[in-house]
């Protein structure tokens, strides 16, 4: 799979105004649990150059605010969401200690907007790697073990424009730090290579009802593989995976809306369980 950002991709469009106004806006909305407009309305020239450099100066918001960064979440992982979207390569956000809920947590109304559920293997890691040849094997020797999880995504940003009825594209999502919310991480902890990702799986369940299952294969046909992009895409701009830290891996089920009253349960046989519920 290509890793590289293209030229066009690499082009800022936006002036250094436009940026931070766009981020001072999402760090409010992230605040005040209020969306904004779509951003790819305010600009149309808007591109993904534009989206991670809004995006990095919302980080730095978020990190001045007191947040510390615990790793990263992975998206688009997924060939049907990307020929939908017309990209060819995944999309990464930050993770903070904020985010992080204990297995079985319930969370208080008002603490998303319009959250969603996805499932997830999570890469816990026991040393830092980097380089722009990053592959999966180092990335599971990196790796002290993988691990159940659920994501919770919310948007900041409105998923369609009311007035013209336009939805939200990528450019949005990543400027909204790939829509990132929460995590919740199951109770077993496995060694990397005791398992073959690939078919590690989940029964994705709301309220005791199935609704979703999945394999990891769907992550790129490898999990692994999703997180050495994930390696390389930081090494283009001077950045790394860390020893300590979490990678969500990327989604092998569709998001689950998660309205009030809402149960979550993945089960993932053998290797438990990960739930969480929504006051």
């Amino acid at each position: 799979m290509r890793s590289r950002i293209s030229e066009r991709d690499r082009q800022i469009r936006l002036g250094s105004p436009d940026i931070e106004r766009a981020a001072e806006d999402l760090f409010e909305a992230e605040s005040k649990r209020r969306q904004i407009g779509l951003l790819s309305r305010r600009h149309p020239g808007m591109g993904l150059a534009d989206a991670y450099r809004i995006q990095d100066r919302l980080v730095e918001r978020i990190e001045n605010s007191g947040k510390r960064r615990i790793g990263w979440k992975i998206g688009l992982t997924s060939k049907a969401m990307q020929r939908a979207l017309n990209i060819e390569i995944p999309d990464s956000g930050v993770l903070f200690d904020s985010m992080l809920f204990e297995n079985g947590a319930r969370i208080p109304r008002g603490r998303f907007i319009e959250p969603r559920v996805e499932v997830e293997i999570a890469f816990v890691f026991g040393r830092g790697v980097a380089g722009a040849g990053v592959d999966r094997d180092q990335v599971l020797d990196a790796t002290s073990s993988v691990a159940p999880a659920l994501e919770i995504l919310d948007t900041r940003i409105v998923r369609q424009d009311p007035e013209s009825g336009k939805k939200r594209l990528v450019v949005d999502t990543v400027a909204d730090n790939a829509a990132n919310a929460g995590l919740v991480l199951g109770d077993a902890r496995v060694a990397p290579g005791a398992v073959d990702l690939r078919w590690m799986g989940a029964i994705l369940e709301r309220n005791g009802v199935v609704e979703e299952t999945g394999l990891g294969a769907g992550v790129l046909n490898d999990p692994a593989e999703s997180v050495a992009w994930l390696a390389r895409r930081l090494a283009e701009f001077g950045g790394e995976i860390g020893p300590g830290d979490i990678v969500l891996s990327g989604s092998f089920t569709r998001p689950l809306e998660a309205m009030p009253g809402s149960r979550i349960r993945a089960d993932f046989g053998k290797f438990g369980s990960v739930s969480c519920s929504f006051e």
